[in-house]
Protein backbone atom coordinates (compact mmCIF):
# COMPACT_ATOMS: atom_id res chain seq x y z
CA UNK A 1 0.00 0.00 0.00
CA UNK A 2 1.39 3.25 -0.71
CA UNK A 3 2.18 5.91 1.70
CA UNK A 4 -0.12 8.56 2.08
CA UNK A 5 1.04 11.90 1.94
CA UNK A 6 0.80 13.90 4.98
CA UNK A 7 -0.73 17.09 4.51
CA UNK A 8 0.04 20.55 5.89
CA UNK A 9 -0.65 23.99 5.56
CA UNK A 10 1.11 26.27 2.96
CA UNK A 11 1.21 26.60 -0.42
CA UNK A 12 2.66 24.09 -3.35
CA UNK A 13 5.10 26.11 -5.88
CA UNK A 14 6.21 23.89 -9.14
CA UNK A 15 9.05 24.03 -11.62
CA UNK A 16 12.96 24.30 -11.29
CA UNK A 17 13.35 27.93 -11.41
CA UNK A 18 10.68 29.06 -9.05
CA UNK A 19 12.12 26.34 -6.42
CA UNK A 20 15.85 27.51 -6.62
CA UNK A 21 14.41 30.98 -6.69
CA UNK A 22 12.92 30.46 -3.57
CA UNK A 23 15.73 28.75 -2.18
CA UNK A 24 18.14 31.37 -2.81
CA UNK A 25 15.55 34.05 -1.22
CA UNK A 26 15.46 32.26 2.12
CA UNK A 27 12.53 34.17 2.65
CA UNK A 28 10.25 31.08 3.61
CA UNK A 29 10.52 27.63 4.77
CA UNK A 30 9.87 24.66 2.33
CA UNK A 31 8.12 21.56 4.26
CA UNK A 32 7.98 19.07 1.34
CA UNK A 33 9.81 18.16 -2.02
CA UNK A 34 8.02 16.04 -4.58
CA UNK A 35 9.29 14.59 -7.16
CA UNK A 36 9.84 11.59 -9.16
CA UNK A 37 11.70 8.46 -9.55
CA UNK A 38 14.05 8.82 -11.95
CA UNK A 39 14.36 11.92 -10.19
CA UNK A 40 14.38 15.10 -13.51
CA UNK A 41 17.01 15.82 -15.07
CA UNK A 42 17.33 19.59 -13.43
CA UNK A 43 16.98 18.21 -10.00
CA UNK A 44 20.27 18.51 -9.35
CA UNK A 45 20.26 22.22 -9.73
CA UNK A 46 17.56 22.29 -6.62
CA UNK A 47 19.43 19.73 -4.34
CA UNK A 48 22.27 22.58 -4.88
CA UNK A 49 20.31 24.88 -2.94
CA UNK A 50 19.06 22.44 -0.27
CA UNK A 51 19.42 24.40 3.50
CA UNK A 52 21.52 21.96 5.51
CA UNK A 53 18.37 21.32 7.68
CA UNK A 54 17.27 18.35 5.64
CA UNK A 55 14.28 18.72 3.98
CA UNK A 56 11.62 16.34 3.59
CA UNK A 57 11.15 14.54 -0.04
CA UNK A 58 8.85 12.60 -0.98
CA UNK A 59 8.66 10.25 -4.37
CA UNK A 60 5.40 10.62 -6.05
CA UNK A 61 4.14 9.69 -9.60
CA UNK A 62 3.70 12.02 -12.54
CA UNK A 63 0.17 11.25 -12.36
CA UNK A 64 0.11 12.22 -8.31
CA UNK A 65 2.18 15.82 -9.42
CA UNK A 66 -0.46 16.51 -12.05
CA UNK A 67 -2.85 16.08 -10.15
CA UNK A 68 -1.61 18.11 -7.40
CA UNK A 69 -0.58 21.22 -8.87
CA UNK A 70 -4.16 21.25 -11.85
CA UNK A 71 -1.18 21.18 -14.66
CA UNK A 72 1.20 19.31 -16.12
CA UNK A 73 3.76 22.14 -16.62
CA UNK A 74 5.52 20.96 -12.88
CA UNK A 75 8.80 19.83 -14.68
CA UNK A 76 8.52 16.93 -12.65
CA UNK A 77 9.74 18.99 -8.72
CA UNK A 78 6.55 20.22 -6.61
CA UNK A 79 7.45 21.85 -3.38
CA UNK A 80 5.28 22.46 -0.11
CA UNK A 81 5.97 25.83 1.20
CA UNK A 82 5.19 28.24 4.01
CA UNK A 83 2.56 31.02 1.99
CA UNK A 84 4.11 33.86 0.42
CA UNK A 85 5.83 36.70 2.40
CA UNK A 86 3.46 39.39 1.10
CA UNK A 87 4.61 43.46 2.42
CA UNK A 88 2.94 43.98 5.49
CA UNK A 89 3.67 47.89 5.41
CA UNK A 90 3.65 50.39 2.37
CA UNK A 91 6.39 51.49 0.18
CA UNK A 92 7.90 54.70 1.69
CA UNK A 93 8.73 56.99 -1.43
CA UNK A 94 12.37 57.97 -0.03
CA UNK A 95 13.51 54.31 0.13
CA UNK A 96 11.39 52.58 -2.53
CA UNK A 97 11.53 55.34 -5.11
CA UNK A 98 10.05 53.47 -8.26
CA UNK A 99 6.96 50.74 -7.89
CA UNK A 100 4.51 49.51 -10.09
CA UNK A 101 0.58 48.68 -9.54
CA UNK A 102 -1.27 46.46 -11.36
CA UNK A 103 -4.87 47.34 -11.68
CA UNK A 104 -6.42 44.26 -12.44
CA UNK A 105 -4.52 42.22 -15.08
CA UNK A 106 -6.33 38.60 -15.22
CA UNK A 107 -3.98 36.52 -16.65
CA UNK A 108 -1.41 34.73 -14.84
CA UNK A 109 0.68 34.75 -17.44
CA UNK A 110 1.05 38.06 -17.51
CA UNK A 111 0.94 39.04 -14.11
CA UNK A 112 4.21 36.62 -13.82
CA UNK A 113 5.77 38.26 -17.03
CA UNK A 114 5.10 41.53 -15.34
CA UNK A 115 6.81 40.52 -12.00
CA UNK A 116 9.81 39.16 -14.41
CA UNK A 117 9.81 42.62 -15.99
CA UNK A 118 9.94 44.49 -12.21
CA UNK A 119 12.64 42.50 -11.17
CA UNK A 120 14.73 42.97 -13.89
CA UNK A 121 14.38 46.84 -14.60
CA UNK A 122 15.39 47.20 -10.60
CA UNK A 123 11.70 48.34 -10.12
CA UNK A 124 11.43 48.57 -6.00
CA UNK A 125 8.40 47.11 -5.43
CA UNK A 126 5.08 45.93 -6.72
CA UNK A 127 1.28 46.71 -6.24
CA UNK A 128 -1.32 43.97 -6.22
CA UNK A 129 -5.11 44.27 -5.79
CA UNK A 130 -7.11 41.19 -4.09
CA UNK A 131 -9.99 42.40 -5.81
CA UNK A 132 -10.05 42.37 -9.63
CA UNK A 133 -6.95 41.09 -10.23
CA UNK A 134 -5.09 36.96 -10.89
CA UNK A 135 -3.92 36.05 -7.51
CA UNK A 136 -0.01 35.30 -7.00
CA UNK A 137 -0.73 31.63 -7.86
CA UNK A 138 2.60 28.81 -8.08
CA UNK A 139 1.38 29.24 -12.43
CA UNK A 140 2.07 33.17 -11.48
CA UNK A 141 5.22 32.19 -9.91
CA UNK A 142 6.26 29.80 -12.23
CA UNK A 143 5.50 32.71 -15.16
CA UNK A 144 7.83 35.18 -13.10
CA UNK A 145 10.88 32.21 -13.30
CA UNK A 146 10.59 32.26 -9.73
CA UNK A 147 11.63 36.21 -9.61
CA UNK A 148 8.67 36.86 -7.61
CA UNK A 149 10.15 35.49 -4.61
CA UNK A 150 12.86 38.44 -4.82
CA UNK A 151 10.54 41.56 -5.70
CA UNK A 152 8.88 43.36 -2.68
CA UNK A 153 4.71 42.79 -3.33
CA UNK A 154 2.42 44.54 -1.28
CA UNK A 155 -1.47 43.12 -1.63
CA UNK A 156 -3.93 46.28 -1.31
CA UNK A 157 -7.72 45.40 -0.45
CA UNK A 158 -8.72 47.24 -4.00
CA UNK A 159 -7.30 49.58 -6.33
CA UNK A 160 -9.35 52.31 -5.16
CA UNK A 161 -7.19 51.36 -1.43
CA UNK A 162 -4.08 51.32 -3.33
CA UNK A 163 -3.97 54.99 -5.60
CA UNK A 164 -4.93 56.24 -2.07
CA UNK A 165 -1.92 55.08 -0.45
CA UNK A 166 0.57 55.82 -3.08
CA UNK A 167 -0.68 59.08 -2.90
CA UNK A 168 -0.55 59.88 0.33
CA UNK A 169 3.34 58.43 0.20
CA UNK A 170 4.07 61.11 -2.00
CA UNK A 171 4.24 58.89 -5.53
CA UNK A 172 3.46 60.54 -9.23
CA UNK A 173 1.66 58.25 -10.54
CA UNK A 174 1.80 57.24 -14.92
CA UNK A 175 -1.07 55.29 -16.16
CA UNK A 176 -0.79 53.34 -19.22
CA UNK A 177 -3.46 54.48 -21.32
CA UNK A 178 -4.95 55.99 -24.77
CA UNK A 179 -5.16 59.42 -24.93
CA UNK A 180 -1.97 60.37 -22.65
CA UNK A 181 0.89 61.73 -23.60
CA UNK A 182 3.63 59.80 -25.55
CA UNK A 183 5.53 58.36 -23.11
CA UNK A 184 9.26 59.10 -25.27
CA UNK A 185 8.21 62.79 -24.36
CA UNK A 186 8.10 62.50 -20.74
CA UNK A 187 10.84 62.80 -18.37
CA UNK A 188 9.94 60.72 -15.61
CA UNK A 189 11.29 61.63 -11.74
CA UNK A 190 11.19 59.71 -8.86
CA UNK A 191 8.89 59.05 -6.82
CA UNK A 192 6.62 57.71 -9.33
CA UNK A 193 4.67 54.33 -9.58
CA UNK A 194 3.87 52.99 -13.30
CA UNK A 195 -0.13 51.66 -13.46
CA UNK A 196 -0.70 48.97 -15.86
CA UNK A 197 -4.83 48.34 -15.95
CA UNK A 198 -6.65 45.11 -17.24
CA UNK A 199 -5.59 43.11 -20.48
CA UNK A 200 -9.25 44.29 -22.07
CA UNK A 201 -10.83 47.10 -20.53
CA UNK A 202 -7.33 48.94 -19.23
CA UNK A 203 -7.61 51.06 -16.40
CA UNK A 204 -10.23 51.29 -13.92
CA UNK A 205 -11.98 54.29 -14.81
CA UNK A 206 -12.58 55.78 -11.16
CA UNK A 207 -8.65 56.19 -11.19
CA UNK A 208 -8.48 57.35 -14.71
CA UNK A 209 -7.68 61.20 -13.59
CA UNK A 210 -5.52 60.35 -10.02
CA UNK A 211 -2.08 60.72 -12.36
CA UNK A 212 -0.88 61.48 -15.66
CA UNK A 213 -2.16 59.53 -18.59
CA UNK A 214 1.06 58.22 -20.82
CA UNK A 215 0.81 55.56 -23.78
CA UNK A 216 3.34 53.79 -25.93
CA UNK A 217 3.42 54.58 -30.07
CA UNK A 218 2.45 51.90 -31.99
CA UNK A 219 1.99 50.83 -35.28
CA UNK A 220 -1.88 51.28 -36.10
CA UNK A 221 -4.36 52.63 -33.22
CA UNK A 222 -6.86 49.77 -33.60
CA UNK A 223 -4.22 47.28 -32.57
CA UNK A 224 -2.08 47.42 -29.03
CA UNK A 225 0.48 45.75 -26.89
CA UNK A 226 0.12 43.15 -24.46
CA UNK A 227 -0.17 44.47 -21.10
CA UNK A 228 3.09 42.62 -19.97
CA UNK A 229 5.14 43.43 -22.80
CA UNK A 230 3.57 47.23 -22.77
CA UNK A 231 4.56 46.96 -19.21
CA UNK A 232 7.91 45.88 -19.43
CA UNK A 233 8.59 48.19 -22.31
CA UNK A 234 7.40 50.92 -19.51
CA UNK A 235 9.45 49.72 -16.90
CA UNK A 236 12.32 49.71 -19.19
CA UNK A 237 12.48 53.63 -19.96
CA UNK A 238 11.48 54.20 -16.75
CA UNK A 239 14.58 52.54 -14.94
CA UNK A 240 16.65 54.06 -18.18
CA UNK A 241 15.25 57.45 -17.12
CA UNK A 242 16.43 57.31 -13.55
CA UNK A 243 19.58 55.10 -14.18
CA UNK A 244 18.31 52.21 -12.32
CA UNK A 245 20.10 49.47 -15.16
Amino acid sequence: MRKKIKERSGELIFGIHPIVELLKAKQRKVYTVYTTRPEPKAYHKIKTFFPKKPIQIQYVTREKLNKMTGTTDHQGIVALVQSFPFRTRFFEAKKQPFIILLDGVHDVGNLGAIIRSAYCTNCDGLVMCKKGGAPLSAAAIKASAGLAEHLPIYEAPSVQNAVAQIKQAGYKMYLAALGGKDAREIDFSAPLCIVIGKEATGITKSILNEGEKVYLAQRTADISYNASVAAGILLYMVASSLHKI
